[in-house]
């Protein structure tokens, strides 16, 4: 199991009229967890899209437990809970500023070619960096 954290301040235009996240805006976290958490791996998004590989998302959980509120500093934990092969599996959970448990979530998404948009397997150099946190 592979898992990262970053640490992300909750800003106004984040939240409702109850200075608490909108529960719309959590799906953007679990974005920046995924694209975090590959970073700190050391792979790029980018370049795995530049290289002709998109990875769109086929399904999304999520359980509320506490709001997220206006100005404060959430952790994001992101782990990826299986060596992936044409799918790849994220869990999420984000803790208050107490480290307190207040949101987890999953989605799935897939390897697609970006030149058929028919699914493929998982780059070897992603499968590479995985491998260690797997053994």
């Amino acid at each position: 199991m592979y898992s990262s954290d970053f640490k992300i301040r909750i800003r106004y235009a984040d939240t409702d009229q109850m200075g608490f996240v909108y529960y719309g805006n959590y799906p953007i976290f679990y974005e920046i967890g995924r694209v975090e958490a590959m970073r700190a791996l050391g792979f790029s998004y980018k370049n795995l899209e530049d290289s002709g590989i998109m990875m769109p998302v086929l399904e999304s959980s999520s359980k509320y437990l506490l709001p997220a509120k206006y100005d404060e500093m959430i952790n994001l934990r992101t782990t990826i809970t299986a060596l992936p092969k044409v799918k790849i599996y994220f869990t999420y959970e984000i803790f208050n500023e107490v480290g307190k448990l207040i949101h987890t979530a999953e989605t799935t998404l897939a390897f697609i070619k970006k030149s058929t948009m028919r699914p493929c397997r998982v780059p070897d150099e992603i499968t590479q960096l995985l491998a260690p946190y797997f053994e």
